[in-house]
């Protein structure tokens, strides 16, 4: 939604937003990590308010604040304990802000305040001028076998697409639903996927997507933010650790502390059986 006298865009997903978002300040229920930053500086905000994400492994749920100081962009964060990640609704009536980078300090803005005070902070701050460097989440094929569901890795869940239905799906998006609506868990009927959860924060928004995938027919997990960067699949094909799995992952054999390509094998372990995963919850 939008406020059109003060500037302010409040939205689920920085990704909802576009080049008329210019000189505005958006209040962006996305992770803090890059690629969120990254088009903060294209769509020419004047600041930016995101969810840290529990910060997590290498600081990747709060990376966009350097990055959009080099730019001269103010950006801050509320914590994910404080709101819920992928509501902007929710982040603006109850997050409090938990990191800001030097821009954004420049204009009064500090950690313990509120999101909406913040933003409207953010009103005197200055569109960059440049185009940033082009920044783009990455969509690779981590493993296929014959015979077997592809599995794909995907910096972001927006990178799905229709052929992959059937799929396992290794996203680094948070675990979950923007707004909390169901019908945003996933955009394409696959076998299985991974999301990241956010620190799982208030609510246990950070996991909300698990329960909607199950209502799917789709096994998921979520892989703890301290041990894979957000936005990042490759991070949590490597180091992921799951921190949740839903009802039909947990009957395919998934459980808390395993490791990404375990979570894969369990799930075509399954597929190989004849017996599906979505079968296997009726």
């Amino acid at each position: 939604m939008s406020d059109a006298h003060s500037e302010i865009l409040v939205t689920d997903s920085i990704t909802k937003l576009g080049a008329e978002a210019a000189g505005c300040v958006a209040v962006a229920a996305s992770h803090g990590g890059i690629y969120a930053a990254y088009l903060a500086a294209k769509w020419k905000l004047r600041g930016v308010i995101l969810n840290d994400a529990g910060i997590g492994l290498d600081e990747a749920g709060i990376a966009g604040l350097p990055y959009l100081d080099a730019l001269g962009l103010a950006a801050a964060v509320v914590g994910h304990d404080s709101a819920r990640i992928g509501d902007g609704a929710d982040m603006m009536a109850r997050g409090i802000v938990s990191h800001v980078n030097r821009a954004a300090a420049r204009l009064g803005c500090s950690p313990g305040a509120r999101c909406g005070e913040t933003a409207t902070a953010l009103l005197r701050g200055i569109p960059p001028s440049g185009e940033p460097p082009v920044y783009a989440e990455a969509r690779f094929l981590l493993r296929r076998n014959p015979g077997e569901a592809p599995v794909w890795g995907l910096d972001s869940n927006s990178l799905a697409r229709p052929e992959d239905a059937g799929a396992i799906l290794v996203t680094g998006s948070h675990g979950a639903l923007l707004g909390g609506k169901p019908e945003t868990a996933i955009g394409v009927n696959a076998l299985a996927a991974v999301y990241n959860d956010a620190g799982i924060g208030i609510d246990r928004a950070g996991i909300s997507r698990l329960p909607a995938l199950d209502a799917c027919g789709i096994a998921a997990a979520t892989v703890s933010a301290a041990s894979a960067r957000i936005g990042d699949a490759r991070s949590a094909w490597a180091t992921g650790r799951l921190s949740a799995v839903n009802r039909l992952a947990a009957r395919a054999g998934a459980a808390e502390g395993m490791g990404v390509p375990e979570f894969v094998d369990r799930i075509l372990a399954q597929s190989r059986t004849g017996e599906s995963v979505r079968r296997s919850a009726s």
